[in-house]
């Protein structure tokens, strides 16, 4: 699936043009969805914290069971040199992916040591502040229990894909999905916060959705900036008083909600500080590879 632009494809030792194909009919993955990958950013000639991307695709690699065929300074430094083969200021997505080619005799369990490896690095230009709008789903996250939820593994995404054509269907761009519980956990494709009385809160990770990488970061930004953050459980209710709402992502990083259900949001000047020092933060600190 091609988002538009120009396209390089890391695999098998070297690097291709275009949208290579990388998994077989008969591979694993093909058939039983043992698939995992991450995306990261660049824009305005940064990639901020993309060690930790790579990082966390050996991390779900593990969980669902495979071996990874490189480490993290090696997904990091093929990343590093895709981006090169564009031009400086090109809006990037960066996504490593690996799979299970071969499953275990007459079993659907993986063989751990048949991981592929690619890269795919694509033009996608950044999304624009000021119309996203946000609904609610009527389907719900599973819990980490039911699926491989501490993953960012593809298979997950087709209950996103629904939440996110059921928002679009009645004229939205996501929804906030709920646990089995009843609970906020996050939209579709994004961490998602609110803001009341210059408080922000946020769904605290309880197992059903990913403990995002920029919302980590945006947290620990706002908190050095001696805004109150608060990670706690969260309904419906709390969104519908809130005074601003936003979502972090890979692809927009820091996204103002303009509108929530029927209701117009007003001037957002927490979200909009919180994009700002984001913005700070990548420009001045991502060579830094931050772990912390």
């Amino acid at each position: 699936m091609g988002l538009g632009g120009k396209i390089v494809t890391y695999y098998e030792g070297k690097w291709h043009e275009g949208n290579a194909p990388i998994i077989g009919a008969a591979d694993h993955a093909a058939w039983l969805g043992s698939q995992v990958f991450d995306g990261a950013r660049q824009f305005e000639g940064v990639r901020p914290d993309l060690v930790l991307n790579c990082q966390r695709i050996i991390n779900s690699a593990e969980v669902m069971g495979m071996i990874s065929p490189v480490d993290a300074d090696t997904v990091f430094g093929l990343c590093e040199e895709g981006c090169k083969m564009f031009t400086p200021d090109a809006e990037l997505y960066i996504r490593p992916m690996m799979w299970s080619k071969e499953g275990t005799p007459g079993i659907i369990d993986v063989d751990a040591e048949s991981t592929g490896f690619s890269i795919c690095i694509e033009e996608l230009p950044m999304p624009k502040i000021g119309t996203f709008s946000l609904t609610t789903s009527p389907f719900c996250r599973p819990r980490q229990d039911m699926a491989m939820t501490t993953a960012k593994a593809g298979s997950l995404y087709a209950n996103n894909g629904r939440i996110m054509a059921d928002a679009r269907k009645r004229g939205f761009n996501n929804a906030l999905s709920l646990d089995i519980d009843g609970n906020v956990a996050e939209t579709a494709s994004t961490n998602v916060f609110t803001v009341r009385d210059g408080e922000v809160f946020t769904p605290v990770p309880n197992g059903t959705f990913l403990n995002g990488l920029n919302r980590q970061r945006v947290i620990k930004l706002l908190l050095a900036e001696g805004v109150k953050v608060t990670e706690t459980t969260m309904t419906l209710d709390d969104f519908d008083k809130a005074d601003e709402i936003f979502c972090t992502g890979n692809i927009a990083k820091v996204m103002p909600v303009a509108k929530y259900q029927d209701r117009i949001m007003p001037d957002c000047p927490v979200t909009m500080r919180a994009r700002e020092i984001y913005w700070d933060y990548s420009h001045s600190r991502y060579r830094q590879q931050d772990v912390a």
